[in-house]
């Protein structure tokens, strides 16, 4: 047993000297968000803001989106209760998922590129790297931890005692601990490392999914879901430190299996075969676009199932909502006072969402063209006559289009099920076809910093991702910060109109697809002016 483990706490000091900066990043990055936003919903707090933000958060569709609150009435509406109602699951949600990828990176990933067999060839353990990335992840999650409860204490801000925010952090803590077992099952599971990503992100947003239907029809079912022990330990309010005790639990036995399992199999080979190809590759993939199509379809298909799912989830709320609204006298008069119904008020909300989704696709597929890059697996083909240009013009459209289909069947899924489940709906088909795909510059915008990048400096290309998350941010943050204008604007979401609340802008519209194009251009300059970087 010892031998499987031996040289775990030398591999550990590497990992740590390796990943210093990635740390840094990471405590920062989910710490200054999960506890820097303490002021801001003080300042919601004052007058009847906790009034009206406990009606809003009472709403099924908010409820599906970011959980419910054991107060029930507004009155008991703290500023603590409002704050963990808010942040704790997105919050406890990118925790899993950077814990998810840090896993998998550095188990899997670094298997397949054989640096884990280069690792084994000297006196440490077979399961040695596995035991200190997991290990590293647990003291990255106890460090964030103690980073956000210092801070959200440090506020001094009533309502927020220092027992709940020690559960606010330790909750969020635990979740990136759950995420990293997650991930290294699945390690284990799939052929590898990229379908080992795949399969976690897979599972963590079908958690979500889930548990956005049992939190709105029967709370309760949400304590079998690994992702419900996060927010239902409600902080500052019931503080359900056992509720705890269930993740504790849970990552200690997968773990076990994971390492079960890795103990089994052969390196570079998961429990779940490869799939082999056919015996002869068709005339098709003697072209550019259809090998491309190749390369990327499992992970098109992938993600366009994904959007049909999230839509069809949130639009089968809109019935609830609409139960809701004629329940509540204080909402209806809202709304009808402001002329828009709690139909356009979500739709509007919930499309930026989505849209956000959308975006990471192309993002994904302008990406690959690096990935393939950088793996060699195109280097016979840069010795044809095969242009550059073709390369990357292929992989553009190919982005450009999936970002269209995206928006499809995103919005489509989300009004199809909408309309199904609403008796009196004022909105038809096209009114959320149309607020989807007004966002459509956006996702150009991303598409093209993507091309940028991936012509200029390709290694930049995840930086990407983090302006998407940043965006998200603001988008997510719109009526809760008190920050100024021009803040808010560097968010290419907020140029545009989020319909059908706002009127069309054609001025945004064209402006910000015009700009994507250049960029996409400019990012074709540099694409067929740089080095190949093969091997990195």
């Amino acid at each position: 047993m010892q031998e499987r483990f031996n040289k775990t706490l030398t591999l550990l000091f590497q990992y740590f000297k390796r990943d210093w900066l990635k740390i840094i990043l990471w405590i920062l990055g989910i710490g200054l968000f999960s506890a820097g936003f303490g002021p801001a919903f003080e300042e919601i707090a004052k007058g009847q803001g906790l009034q009206g933000m406990y009606e809003t958060m009472q709403n099924p569709a908010m409820v599906a989106m970011v959980g419910p609150t054991p107060i029930e009435s507004a009155t008991d509406y703290t500023i603590g209760a409002m704050y963990a109602n808010e942040m704790l699951l997105f919050c406890s949600l990118f925790s899993l998922i950077i814990a998810a990828l840090h896993v998998t990176s550095h188990t899997r990933k670094e298997e397949d590129l054989g640096l884990t067999e280069l690792v084994r060839s000297f006196q440490v353990g077979r399961q040695a790297n596995s035991f200190a990335t997991m290990i590293e992840t647990i003291i990255i999650n106890v460090l964030l931890a103690i980073f956000i409860s210092g801070i959200m204490i440090s506020f001094d801000i009533n309502t927020i005692s220092a027992e709940g925010a020690l559960l606010f952090s330790a909750t969020i803590a635990m979740a990136g601990i759950t995420g990293a077992t997650i991930a290294l099952i699945l390690a284990q599971i799939m052929p590898n490392s990229s379908g080992a990503t795949g399969a976690s992100l897979g599972i963590i947003g079908f958690l979500y999914i889930i548990r956005a239907g049992t939190d709105v029809s029967n709370v309760d079912l949400s304590l079998f879901n690994p992702l419900g022990w996060t927010y239902l330990t409600y902080p500052f309010t019931e503080n359900n430190w056992v509720i705890l005790i269930f993740a504790v639990i849970f990552s200690v036995v997968a773990a076990i299996i994971a390492f079960s399992l890795e103990g089994k199999r052969d390196m570079d080979r998961g429990y779940l075969p490869e799939r082999e190809g056919q015996g002869n590759a068709k005339q098709s993939l003697l072209s550019v676009p259809s090998l491309f199509i190749k390369i990327n379809k499992g992970m098109i298909i992938a993600w366009l199932i994904a959007f049909i799912i999230m839509g069809a989830a949130y639009g089968s709320i809109y019935g609830d909502m609409a139960t809701f609204i004629e329940s509540n006298e204080l909402l209806q008069q809202m709304f009808t006072a402001s002329d828009i119904s709690i139909e356009e008020s979500f739709t509007s909300t919930i499309m930026l969402v989505m849209i956000f989704l959308v975006a990471i696709l192309p993002i994904n597929i302008v990406n690959k063209l690096f990935v393939e890059e950088s793996r060699q697996h195109l280097s016979q083909l840069f010795t044809t006559k095969v242009s550059r240009g073709q390369f990357y013009w292929t992989t553009v459209i190919l982005a450009v289009f999936c970002g269209i289909l995206g928006i499809l069947f995103a919005a489509g899924s989300l009004g199809s099920t909408a309309i199904y489940s609403i008796d009196n709906h004022s909105m038809d088909l096209m009114d959320f076809l149309t607020s989807g795909y007004n966002f459509l510059p956006s996702v150009l915008f991303y598409t093209g910093l993507a091309s940028l990048t991936l012509g200029w400096v390709p290694r930049l290309g995840k930086f990407v991702y983090i302006y998407l998350g940043y965006s998200f941010v603001l988008g997510y943050f719109d009526n809760i910060l008190d920050l100024p204008e021009w803040f808010f604007n560097t968010a290419v979401e907020n140029w545009l109109a989020h319909m059908p609340m706002d009127s069309f802008e054609p001025v945004a519209f064209f402006a910000i697809t015009g700009i994507s194009i250049a960029l996409i251009l400019l990012g074709y300059l540099g694409y067929k002016r740089r080095d190949m970087v093969e091997g990195a």
